[in-house]
């Protein structure tokens, strides 16, 4: 039977490219995006994919989504922003991250259970270097995924009895729009591959193994870890 996987922020980059990892490995894959036009645009570009629309901040439209669901085997949490500029250095831009990063992740996850329940499914969030390290230059961001974390655990614990297994994925530097001021910077970008042991940006295509392993059955008796793929990032 087609399992049937939901990524929420899958309409570009990291999520984007879990999904076509996802959909080459058999899955019903549904993605979601926060406007209609990267909705519309991801549609036309990838036929195969079932594209919706959905804000992770509003509750109504998070239960919704899940409502439109008749079976879900994972979820995996992809949507997220940084806010550049000094923004996340204001209560309101702060606030903003942290809501969309942590909070969306926290309903979307809550409003899927029962569907997991059922199919005794799993969650995947996404996690981040910044899990480990802080930034000077994006707290919130940070903030919401060292939160992540440890919601991942937290929900672990919580969600074993009723057979969910929660994990994490933590991308190191991946080549998509959020990262596109860092790595057409040539300084900055040679800090980074100069750090990393393989020499190079990630591509979003290199988170999909690593998320195709967690939410198979290879993986059955792994929940509430955090797994780095970050080409070595975070071990030097």
């Amino acid at each position: 039977m087609t399992k049937t996987a939901l990524i929420t922020g899958g309409t570009s980059g990291i999520g984007l490219g879990i999904a076509l990892g996802f959909q080459a490995a058999g899955y019903q894959i549904v993605v979601t995006g926060v406007t209609e036009q990267e909705v519309q645009q991801t549609q036309e570009q990838h036929p195969g994919l079932d594209c919706r629309q959905l804000d992770v901040t509003s509750d109504s439209q998070v239960s919704q989504c899940l409502a439109n669901l008749e079976e879900l085997d994972v979820l995996i949490n992809c949507a997220g922003v940084i806010l550049r500029d000094n923004q996340e250095h204001t209560p309101e831009g702060f606030q903003s991250a942290i809501d969309v990063n942590l909070n969306g992740t926290m309903r979307m996850c809550y409003a899927a259970k029962s569907l997991l329940q059922h199919s005794y499914g799993c969650v995947i969030n996404t996690a981040s270097m910044l899990s480990f390290f802080g930034s000077g230059f994006v707290p919130a961001y940070s903030a919401s995924k060292g939160g992540i974390m440890q919601f991942t655990k937290s929900l672990a614990i919580a969600w074993a009895p009723d057979k969910i297994r929660v994990n994490a994925l933590a991308p190191g530097w991946i080549q998509t729009e959020l990262t596109r001021p860092l790595y057409e910077d040539e300084q900055r970008s040679r800090q980074i591959t100069d750090r990393t042991p393989m020499n190079r940006w990630g591509k979003p295509a290199d988170v999909a193994g690593p998320a195709l392993f967690l939410a198979s059955k290879q993986a059955e008796f792994i929940t509430g870890v955090t797994l780095p793929v970050d080409g070595g990032y975070s071990i030097m």
